[in-house]
């Protein structure tokens, strides 16, 4: 079994007087914080806070873009070319990234959001679009789903990538993540979750929808910010991996 792992989630995701999630509580589980960029949620006032209070925490920074739909919460496809896809991914980092200088903290990885992270996933043009962003900006590592066409092409390009399993998603035997219109797509029940979690670890098998598990590498796990229930489900993941011995710890060192 893995003897130490990253706990990622998605937040900044607020938006005005919009609030989503508990992102404090959720700051005192994570080693790593996934931070929306003003696209498919987010703003500079909420950027800020939650910058803050990460890197007050010692959390290490992630910028999260994703599509700028904020009604559809990042979740549907927008149709775009890959060169617009590149420069809307390099425009919300960019965002973070100023927002970060006043925050007093500093962005270390990219990791795509929802509909945008499924489809770079899957589409080789739309990878290499992402990819190409991450790369000129210069500086930042990628934080991919596990066994996918990202991961493949972000390290053909010479990008540090680091890979990532969901404890509250389901998979196919393509390695995609099910689709949340579909059965089988979340997982609610955190114990559920960790005993699926801590035999990955002991395995490196993950339990698919559709046949067979499939072997995956991860150094990151993530728990969804947004869905409900996420304090109990990241607490109870933490408390059952440390008590099997796992230590909780960013994939990233701490950024100076």
């Amino acid at each position: 079994m893995a003897q130490e792992i990253d706990l990622n989630a998605d937040l900044g995701e607020s938006f005005g007087p919009w609030t989503m999630g508990e992102d404090g509580a959720m700051l005192d589980l994570v080693s790593s914080a996934n931070i929306a960029c003003g696209g498919h949620a987010g703003d500079p006032e909420v950027m800020f806070r939650t910058l803050s209070e990460a890197a007050r925490r010692g959390v290490v920074i992630g910028a999260h873009p994703g599509y700028a739909d904020r009604e559809g919460f990042g979740r549907r496809i927008i149709p775009m070319t890959p060169p617009e896809i590149a420069r809307l991914v390099a425009a919300q980092i960019g965002a973070l990234q100023g927002v970060a200088a006043l925050a007093g903290a500093q962005v270390g990885y990219v990791k795509l959001h929802g509909a945008l992270a499924n489809l770079a996933a899957a589409d080789t043009a739309v990878a290499e679009a992402c990819a190409k962003a991450i790369g000129r900006i210069g500086g930042l590592a990628v934080l991919a789903i596990s066994g996918t066409t990202l991961e493949t092409v972000a390290r053909a390009q010479g990008l540090a990538v680091h890979s990532e399993i969901f404890a509250d998603r389901g998979y196919l035997s393509s390695g995609q993540l099910v689709p949340r219109n579909q059965a089988g797509a979340m997982i609610h029940d955190p114990d559920e979750a960790a005993v699926r979690l801590l035999a990955f670890l002991e395995t490196g098998l993950m339990p698919v929808v559709d046949g067979a598990p499939i072997p995956l590498q991860a150094q990151s796990i993530c728990v969804h910010g947004d869905s409900a229930g996420a304090v109990a489900m990241a607490a109870m993941i933490r408390q059952k991996l440390e008590a099997a011995g796992v230590a909780i710890r960013p994939f990233l060192g701490p950024k100076p």
